[in-house]
């Protein structure tokens, strides 16, 4: 895309916020050019927090139901995946994954919850809970 051509359409970044973009400058060097926003992202993003949102709301089911743990709800609410998480907690990838299942989080020692429960932000308590109805605008971070 050429520098003259970076879409400087309202957007939600908004707020006279500018992101940067790379362009071509007339030479045909790449540059980084400002810009407000373009429609389409704002579509495009309003898409995959549908997405997301769906994701968790199915995983809040899941809980309610006793197929997954409430990590995995917290998980998908903070926009982590088992690789993110297993990273930001130092334990195995197949560790997270089998916590994620009720049974094996039901069996978790304090340690361990304490180690989750830092990782998200939240207590202990907050860990083993999820919403009784679907939340809406959901604070992700």
């Amino acid at each position: 895309m050429k520098a003259k051509d970076v879409p400087q359409e309202m957007s939600q970044i908004g707020d006279g916020n500018r992101r940067a973009c790379y362009a071509q400058d007339e030479h045909g060097n790449y540059v980084v050019v400002r810009s407000i926003g373009w429609h389409v992202e704002d579509v495009v993003n309003a898409q995959a927090h549908v997405e997301i949102d769906r994701a968790i709301e199915s995983a809040r089911l899941e809980v309610l139901s006793g197929v997954s743990s409430p990590l995995k709800y917290h998980m998908l609410r903070r926009q982590m995946t088992v690789g993110l998480l297993a990273a930001t907690t130092g334990f195995w990838r197949f560790t997270v994954s089998r916590h994620l299942k009720l049974k094996v989080f039901d069996k978790l020692g304090r340690p361990t919850l304490e180690r989750y429960a830092d990782c998200l932000r939240m207590t202990i308590d907050e860990l083993k809970r999820v919403p009784a109805t679907q939340v809406a605008d959901d604070k992700r971070a």
